[in-house]
């Protein structure tokens, strides 16, 4: 698809991005950018944990059913997980880079295809550099201030203090932009940079109900309402999930079912859609 050049003085300009500080005189879309539209972004540590991507994906793709834009990076792990539970309910997502938008520099490589699928659905690529421009330790870091500038407001969701994460959260506090992180285990270093983010003002967001009363969109409410149907050791598998993703050997453990039997009902009950692999064999309730 046809690479565009749109500079800040065009209407198809977004005017979200155009209201903060420093806002990039031209912009390269690739896909379809509507100026006006409600946009959110979701960002967080590369090196995610299973927690992590749970919730990236779940507070995403609720958000996205509300009517938000999701924005972000592309990056491996937490961006590249809110991207695709976006897509996974057929909306539009928008991913932001730091090198240009054609192939041959797009980053990372193993994203190709999530971009690719990213406009297919509707959605859009945008940088400030031209075709041609590979990523630098300073694109990357320039880019997260366009993430912001697009976006109501930022969540955060897995970061270590020294992440790029908290780079896109500082530009939105500079942006005026609302703030909000998940809370995670105190002893953990993914939930660091969350945490020094809540006692900084941040607003602390466990479910998309949270970002959606905060940013005042008048929208249908998010409550999870679980409704539990088919064979009843299926039930019981959906149950012992129902707060959270857990181990395959803890679901063996808290059923008390045979691991062969367990092994063969997640199987189903994947296939389903009813519950996902959130990888390293960790289950959880799927939201779709």
């Amino acid at each position: 698809m046809e690479i565009k050049k749109i500079s800040i003085n065009e209407e198809g300009y977004p005017e979200l991005l155009r209201k903060i500080p420093n806002p990039p005189e031209i912009i390269y879309v690739q896909g379809v950018l509507t100026p006006k539209e409600n946009r959110f972004a979701v960002v967080g540590t590369r090196r995610y944990s299973s927690y992590g991507k749970q919730v990236a994906m779940d507070i995403s793709g609720d958000l996205s059913e509300a009517g938000l834009i999701i924005v972000s990076g592309l990056a491996p792990g937490i961006d590249t997980f809110s991207h695709q539970a976006v897509i996974e309910r057929n909306k539009r997502t928008i991913a932001v880079l730091g090198t240009g938008l054609d192939e041959k520099s797009l980053y990372p490589k193993s994203n190709i295809k999530l971009a690719r699928k990213i406009i297919e659905i509707g959605g859009c690529l945008i940088s400030e550099y031209p075709e041609g421009t590979r990523g630098t330790k300073f694109t990357f870091p320039q880019r997260n201030r366009i993430i912001s500038g697009l976006s109501l407001g930022v969540l955060i969701v897995e970061a270590k203090i020294r992440s790029g994460s908290l780079i896109t959260a500082e530009e939105a506090f500079r942006q005026k932009r609302k703030v909000f992180a998940v809370p995670g285990q105190i002893y953990s270093p993914n939930s660091a940079g969350c945490h020094f983010l809540l006692k900084k003002g941040a607003i602390l967001a466990d479910n998309a109900d949270d970002i959606i009363r905060e940013l005042s969109i008048p929208k249908l409410s998010l409550e999870k309402k679980f409704v539990f149907n088919g064979n009843p050791e299926e039930i019981l598998i959906l149950r012992c999930l129902k707060e959270g993703g857990l181990h395959i050997d803890r679901v063996i453990e808290k059923t008390k079912l045979p691991a062969k039997k367990v092994v063969g009902l997640l199987s189903i009950l994947e296939i389903k859609g009813k519950v996902k692999n959130l990888g390293a064999n960790i289950y959880a309730i799927s939201n779709r």
